[in-house]
Parts: structure tokens; sequence; C-alpha cells
């Protein structure tokens, strides 16, 4: 038997609420396929079973907050023999006395036309929205808190404005982009707030950075996209992340997380890319095996995981995957980034605007395009020589775009 978990989604993450599972007990599962859906403070990600074989028994029901690594299922694997599923734990009665009547339960998750976590069907009750006029966005249809937030909003406006942003949560018609409600938002910023604290409490960073001259890169992109069609273009950005996965394999100890007490070493190199989110937070889902992927592909996934990390529609690997983190802040003007490392990672790439500077060549000065990059990283793990050999490695690896 193999015990399903409540899995760990960020550094900071200490339990989830399952939306809905997405089998029942019976029904076979292979490794990948999505078994739940779990909600954080950040979004409803999509969770997927990590072996092969037949769901035995569930032993957490939808509504409720789980901690992180709580046993939530059983799966038979394959070859095994089926056994009598265990009872469910007995729940002690509440004490009441006649002025003190017992607690209603939790409503439960509607099985018909229309589906609402428990937690919005609360919330509905308590603010007075009607659930048959509220649009569900999120999994499958699924009525969440924000939905409910917002329908209230539209039919009892706020006196004073609300601040909103586009993120996680809806399927809408912006452009892919959802909306992500205040008191989300709040949460996620203090979970991102409550990650930094610790990686800066935690890990003695130090920090490198150096110079890169982008001429050849940028030439090279720009005669690459003319022989594209417009749909398949690159951006410039898929050329950092395709060199950090490179650079990765000559100092593999950059790519690592801590287990427990050691860092371990990871045999893929899944880059955690940092994506804002409308007005307010970010994440950093994970681009899986960066190092095998051409350019097209790794364009082509990059655009997806921005949309669907937008959308809330990430799965679970993608945000307990990451082996580094790379951010790029050029598009908001930024020339250097000197970034915190998100745990368990050992380090993080940053990257700024491309700028044009003075820059000797055959001993003539003249302008070229450039961009500064920097890593952050663990000194229990690594130092400053196999940081500096790190960057020695990128640096080599924008100047040859075609090898990429």
């Amino acid at each position: 038997m193999a015990d399903f978990v409540m899995p760990i989604l960020g550094a900071d993450m200490d339990s989830g609420t399952l939306i809905e599972w997405k089998k029942k007990p019976g029904d076979r599962v292979a490794k990948g396929e999505i078994i739940a859906v779990v909600e954080t403070d950040k979004a409803a990600i999509e969770i997927e079973v990590f072996t092969n074989g037949v769901v035995q028994q569930f032993l957490v029901q939808p509504g409720e907050t789980v901690p992180v690594g709580k046993v939530m299922a059983v799966i038979r694997e394959e070859g095994e023999q089926a056994q009598p599923a265990a009872p469910p734990p007995i729940k002690p009665a509440l004490m009441t006395t006649p002025s003190q009547p017992p607690a209603p339960a939790p409503p439960a998750v509607e099985a018909g036309r229309l589906k609402v976590s428990p937690s919005a069907k609360q919330l509905a009750l308590e603010i007075g929205v009607d659930l048959a006029l509220v649009r569900g966005t999120g999994p499958d249809g699924a009525i969440t808190r924000e939905d409910v937030h917002r329908a209230a909003s539209l039919t009892h406006p706020s006196p004073s404005p609300v601040a909103v942003g586009e993120a996680t949560g809806t399927r809408g018609e912006d452009k892919g982009e959802g909306r992500v409600s205040a008191d989300r938002q709040a949460r996620m910023r203090q979970t991102i707030a409550a990650a930094m604290t610790r990686s800066k409490r935690e890990i003695p960073h130090y920090y490198l950075g150096t110079t890169i001259d982008m001429g050849r890169a940028m030439a090279w992109l720009k005669e690459e996209n003319s022989k594209r069609p417009v749909t398949d273009r690159l951006l410039y950005g898929v050329l950092l992340i395709k060199a950090v996965a490179l650079a990765l394999r000559e100092v593999p100890e950059l790519n690592a997380v801590w287990k427990g007490t050691e860092p371990v070493q990871s045999d893929a190199i899944h880059i955690g890319v940092a994506i804002s989110l409308r007005q307010g937070g970010l994440m950093a889902p994970a681009l899986h095996h960066v190092d095998a992927q051409s350019l097209t592909e790794l364009m082509r996934n990059l655009q997806d995981l921005v949309k669907r990390t937008r959308a809330g529609t990430l799965r679970g690997s993608e945000l307990s995957d990451p082996t580094i983190t790379v951010t790029n802040l050029g598009e908001q003007g930024v020339e250097t980034v000197f970034g915190v490392i998100y745990p368990p990672q050992v380090a993080l790439v940053g990257f700024g605007k491309v700028v044009d500077r003075p820059w000797v060549e055959a001993g003539q000065v003249v302008a070229r395009p450039v961009v500064t990059a920097t890593l952050s990283a663990d000194h229990r793990v690594t130092d400053g020589h196999r940081g500096g050999l790190f960057l020695a490695a990128l640096d080599r690896l924008l100047r040859e775009p075609s090898q990429l």
C-alpha cells in the first residue's frame, strides 16, 4: 500500500483545504494523474498521484483542512491484494448543554449541477449571496470564496475601492488572467513574507554579479525570429532560462534542495520561474527538465506556464519541484537583482534589463547591449569560487546562443 499525503506546495505552507477528489475508491490511477484539488493561500492547485495502482480508501473529505504530510488516501499498488478499508476515526462527541445546542456540521460540497467548496458555501450563507447566480471559476467550474466575494461586490457595491489584483482563481475573459480577491492577496503577501523571513534568518546568503555582453545573443535572436512565424517566435527570456539550466550542469551543487539537515543535489533541472500576479504577489512554478528542452519547446512551455499560473490551474508538482529559481525584472526597468533564496532551494539567479553600455572590444570602446546577472547562493552548500564558475559558464553560454 502507498500513502497519498498532503504535499508541500510552498516553503511556508503548513496545511491545505481539500476542495474535491477527482477519483473515487476503486478507480485505477496512473502516476501523474490528477487525484485531488487543494486550496492554498495562493491558488487552487491540482495534485497528482505519484504511484500506479487503485484507490483503496479516502481518509479525508472535501472541506477538511489538512496539515502537510498527513495521509489523505491509501493507494493499492500494482500486484497487491485488496485490503478491507479501515474504519473512519471516531470523533469525540461535543459536550453541550440545553442553552448551547450542538454546532451545525459544515456544509458538504454539493454533488449535483452546482459545485461549491464548503468554505465558499459557508461564506455565501453569511453574506447573503445566492449561489445559483454565482459563476464558478475554480476547477471544473467550482464556486470558490473569491467568486462569492465578487458576486457580493456586484450585488452590494462597496462604498470604497477594494484592492483587487489580476491573478489566480478565474478562467474569465480578461485575456485568460483571473483576479485575486483582497483577502487572498493579503494571505499571499503574508505567506511570501514568512518564506522570505525564514530564508534570511536561516540561510547565510552570499551574492555575486557579472555583466554579460548580449550583443551576439540579441543579434542571433533577431535573425532566428525572422525565420519563424509570429506565433513561434522566441522571447529573450528563454535564452536566459536555458543558459541557466546548462550552466547548472557544470556547477550541479547549485541545483539542490535541503531535505532535513542535508542538501541533496537533483539529477533533474527544474527551474522555478518567478511570475508576477497582477497588482500583487508572485508565484514561482517549475519548468521541468529545462536542460533537455529545445528553445522552441521551452518557449511553448513557458507561455503555457505563465497563462496557467495567472488562471489558477497549476499542478502540485509545478510548485513542489523547483530546484532553483530564476527571476527577471528587466521589464520593470531594474538593472540589478539581488534576490532572496526560496527555501528549500540553495540558489536564485537574477537578471536585469538589457542596456547599452560602453564596452571595450579589440582595444576600442563601443556601445554594446549588456545585462547584469546575479547569483544569490547558500554559503552552507557552495562558496564564492563555485558561484563564480557558474556565472562564468552563464556568460560563455549566452555568448554562444546558437548552442543553447
